[in-house]
């Protein structure tokens, strides 16, 4: 393997929601969507690097380097890239978060700057989350902390199965779990549980049969200001996201690497996998998330011993991006090695 370098206060809470998750109300100087993303690594300390391992060249941005073993590892879903986690890293600095070090950020197989080999086909997920610890252990690190949104939210609770003692703790932004995989497997008959999902998967496989074209399409809505509107169920208020983080959707959409990637879920072992962690896992949905439904956190919580559900009011699928300062909060137990205080 090669590793090229380039260059506030709470507020009371609400009552359990329907999973009997925990509603936290912002905080009042959590402004929603506060941040736009930014594509400048250096900005918060980091170093890009290229890695050739089995199937394709990984990009990963990592630094805040402390003499500790352990990493922060942060894993972007589908339709991503490492940008995605610059909300919750602005927020972060803004609080002067201790303990957010250590980060290991890559771009997932296929995703963002990071590539496929043609001939290899696309990584399982237990293939993808075997990488993301080859990435770690090339830095140096002998243990994680992981964080993963959407579809790194699945890869981040299959690391915490397949890699048990090096994996200390799991935080979850709407991760896609057992009812997307239910969606996948069942379409017509369960497509009441994630409607919208199963609606955009289906738009994603047409537009990966139109090959560059598809691509071309998504991005031509960009220009003509009407992504925006197209991305409406996935925020809890589109009106009010940056224009950043619609942009990046458009650039970031594969709709062929999104259809493999759900294909994946649907025929994932999830109870045989997620039995078998045994570190803490702390998740976070927003109570406007179409890509989550409430047995999921109840189904998680019945296969692993430690886990703590919240969600998050006035917010979709993008808690990271919409509420980045609350999601840090409710997540610092699991997400760093030191007490936050916002």
């Amino acid at each position: 393997m090669t590793i090229l370098l380039a260059r506030p206060p709470d507020t009371d809470p609400a009552p359990p929601d329907a999973s009997g998750a925990q509603v936290a109300t912002p905080p009042a100087v959590d402004r929603y969507c506060p941040y736009p993303l930014s594509t400048n690594p250096r900005r918060f300390g980091l170093t890009t690097s290229t890695m050739r391992l089995r199937g394709g060249d990984i990009t990963v941005r990592h630094g805040r380097r402390t003499d500790s073993d352990t990493a922060t590892i942060l894993l972007h879903g589908a339709a991503g890239s490492w940008t995605t986690w610059t909300p919750l890293l602005t927020a972060a600095d803004a609080a002067s978060t201790p303990g957010f070090t250590d980060l290991i950020i890559p771009d997932l197989p296929g995703w963002g700057d990071s590539t496929l080999d043609p001939d290899a086909g696309g990584p399982s997920i237990e293939a993808t989350a075997a990488l993301v610890a080859e990435v770690a252990e090339a830095l140096g690190y002998r243990r994680w902390r992981v964080l993963g949104h959407s579809m790194g939210g699945f890869i981040a609770l299959e690391l915490a199965a397949a890699f048990v003692a090096e994996t200390k703790s799991v935080g979850l932004v709407s991760a896609t779990t057992y009812s997307v995989i239910e969606s996948v497997r069942h379409p017509v008959s369960h497509f009441g549980i994630l409607p919208a999902y199963t609606a955009l998967l289906g738009v994603m496989r047409v537009l990966a049969r139109l090959g560059r074209a598809g691509t071309a399409i998504v991005r031509a809505l960009d220009r003509l200001k009407a992504l925006r509107a197209l991305t409406a169920p996935l925020f809890s208020r589109v009106a009010a996201v940056h224009p950043s983080v619609i942009s990046a959707l458009a650039v970031e959409v594969r709709p062929g690497r999104f259809g493999a990637a759900s294909s994946l879920a649907g025929r994932y072992d999830a109870d045989a996998a997620w039995s078998r962690i045994r570190c803490p896992v702390a998740a976070t949905h927003g109570d406007g998330d179409v890509f989550v439904a409430a047995s999921d956190a109840i189904r998680l919580g019945r296969v692993i011993g430690d886990f703590v559900p919240h969600t998050v009011a006035g917010t979709g699928h993008f808690g990271h991006v919409e509420r980045p300062a609350e999601t840090l909060r409710l997540l610092a137990p699991v997400s760093t090695q030191a007490p936050i205080l916002l």
